[in-house]
């Protein structure tokens, strides 16, 4: 038996390969990167990252707690019909083509696929997609996906809060009042692989009085099902790394909460109508409170009287090396006052072979770096500016 158990856990975790879940992750991932860079070269004339960026995420973290999330879904025995996860599937699927990043939070794509499946049942539709003997009469499938979407939208907000404000990327835009003013944009997408149990298969109950729910025959097998999660969102009013992981916070708690709404499930039904209206309406005000709140604060990224804002840093540029930071305020470069780009260009000129800079942090606390300058460093410095005129695109310092 122990060698029939193995075999199904393999065969569940091969299974992952075959659904479009898992490559058309990686086609999404590596047109945000393309997308982006574009972006960033039109306005700045370079990139701040490479284009392979975004694919580089799609499966960092969302292994660690994919596997993590996949020892409680086993703990708690989450069973959900493959009927569910075609539904989830083709959700997902829909909401990539109309390229709508945010849209494929877990709220929307697992929220919409109970809801379907709910109303599958209650048509009482059975055909290749679906089929009711699957779904037992106690209904115990659904408290069990409730479970899953606030499992999922937890993982959803660790992302968000640990990976999300990794490495935001700079844009520009107009004020009100005609001047360029700088944003920082997160867009993400991540690859979650999730163990759950599939009714009907080999697997019974590991161990006497274990808490396995009743489904159909009381066989299962174990699939390991890839969920995208997809993340947007601008910042202008605050430092990205602040809004962003304040939503990611934010994210956990509303997670945890539709999670034990699944209690009231398992009692009445219609609970979990209310839990994925939640967990929707939820969802848009954790991002439309964090948007009000920016509006009423002046833009972080924009021209200072005393000193040059930094908007971005290409990576292994003199910047990046220095330990310079977006956010932080060039005052003095080579020990010379500044107060726009031109003026910081002219500072640099004084010493070609060394560079001395004085920073205010995000704190508003002094800091200085320094660092030799050699023959062929990226863009002198490696700075992206908010510059008076903007023709073709921002230049990097």
């Amino acid at each position: 038996m122990g060698q029939d158990v193995l075999f199904e856990i393999f065969k569940g975790a091969g299974k992952l390969f075959l659904n479009p879940i898992f490559y058309l992750s990686f086609f999404f991932a590596a047109y945000l990167g393309v997308a982006r860079v574009k972006r960033e070269r039109k306005q700045f004339t370079v990139r701040a990252e490479n284009a392979y960026f975004e694919l580089k995420q799609v499966l960092k973290t969302g292994l660690i707690i994919g596997l993590c999330l996949s020892v409680l879904s086993i703990l708690f025995v989450v069973v959900v019909p493959m009927e569910m996860i075609i539904y989830i599937g083709l959700f997902t699927c829909l909401l990539s083509l109309i390229s709508k990043t945010r849209f494929l939070s877990s709220v929307y794509t697992v929220g919409l696929g109970i809801l379907l499946s709910i109303l599958s049942l209650y048509l009482d539709w059975d055909f290749f997609l679906f089929s009711k003997s699957n779904l037992d009469s106690n209904l115990i499938i659904f408290p069990t996906a409730i479970i899953l979407l606030g499992l999922l939208i937890v993982a959803e907000g660790i992302l968000i809060k640990r990976n999300g404000a990794h490495k935001t990327s700079p844009r520009l835009i107009k004020s009100k009042r005609g001047q360029y003013i700088g944003v920082h944009l997160s867009e993400r997408i991540w690859l979650l692989p999730l163990f759950l149990f599939i009714p009907n298969g080999i697997l019974t109950s590991p161990i006497e009085g274990w808490p396995i729910f009743t489904v159909g025959n009381q066989t299962y097998s174990l699939l390991l099902v890839p969920f995208l999660l997809g993340f947007k969102q601008e910042v202008q009013g605050v430092h990205p790394i602040t809004a962003i992981r304040t939503v990611g916070k934010n994210t956990i708690f509303l997670g945890v909460i539709i999670t034990l709404s699944a209690i009231g499930v398992y009692f009445y039904l219609p609970v979990a109508y209310a839990s994925i209206l939640l967990a929707i309406i939820g969802r848009e005000w954790i991002t439309s409170r964090q948007k009000n709140r920016e509006k009423t604060k002046s833009f972080y990224f924009s021209r200072k009287n005393n000193g040059v804002m930094i908007l971005g840093i290409v990576p292994d540029s003199p910047a990046d090396k220095m330990g310079l930071k977006i956010g932080e305020l060039i005052t003095k470069v080579n020990s010379i006052p500044i107060h726009d780009e031109i003026e910081l260009y002219k500072a640099l000129q004084k010493n070609s072979a060394h560079c001395k800079i004085e920073v205010l942090d995000a704190r508003g606390e002094n800091r200085f770096v320094q660092r030799a300058l050699y023959e062929g460093d990226h863009h002198e410095l490696g700075l992206l500016l908010i510059q008076d005129h903007k023709q073709e695109g921002n230049a990097a310092v």
